[in-house]
């Protein structure tokens, strides 16, 4: 006898907090973190041995069915984890990435300013360096994954030597250089 249905079919993924209880409620387990493999699997065996459909009573092929699907989701730890966060709801909105999105949008609004106020000239002599970089490294590389991992280095370089070259964000102006931080007993410089 074939049973159909044992496993989900794709793209149909369950979801929400019932639905995961559910899936472990199948196993007859409480949806649980701290669930290990070894659980999961006696678990399953012991409703698979009780709803077979090749018992000689028939079984019940329909919790056998959601004990197979359900299996098939927590035998991993990657799916139990699945299972628990739609058990948990809908996560909140991402709240702080909204607000690192707006300071880096002001940050790149006062980046000119802040170009023409510092070294323009070294940034774009290290801006010519790293695409001679880049160019150099595609002619010798060309399509391997080395090609684009050679540029990202080339990138990353500019990236974190270019900021000696601009001047200090208007936030930074306020605060003293820690070169002009005075020390306990001196006297402050300049004066």
């Amino acid at each position: 006898m074939k049973v159909s249905g044992l496993r989900p079919r794709k793209g149909r993924r369950r979801a929400g907090p019932g639905a995961a209880r559910e899936t472990f409620g199948a196993l007859g387990l409480p949806a649980d973190p701290s669930l290990t493999d070894d659980e999961i699997r006696m678990a399953w065996r012991r409703v698979a041995a009780a709803t077979h459909p090749d018992r000689a009573d028939g079984g019940d092929p329909a919790a056998f069915a959601a004990a197979a699907a359900a299996y098939n989701l927590l035998r991993t730890r990657t799916g139990r984890g699945e299972a628990l966060a739609d058990a948990a709801g809908p996560a909140p909105p991402p709240v702080q990435q909204q607000r690192s999105v707006r300071w880096l949008a002001g940050q790149a609004a006062g980046l000119p300013g802040r170009i023409r106020a510092g070294r323009p000239g070294r940034l774009a002599a290290r801006v010519a360096v790293a695409v001679a970089l880049s160019a150099a490294a595609l002619a010798v590389a060309g399509r391997t994954p080395a090609g684009p991992a050679l540029v990202t280095g080339a990138v990353t370089w500019l990236v974190c030597t270019a900021r000696r070259d601009l001047a200090p964000s208007p936030a930074a102006a306020g605060r003293p250089h820690r070169t002009q931080v005075e020390q306990p007993g001196t006297e402050p410089r300049g004066q």
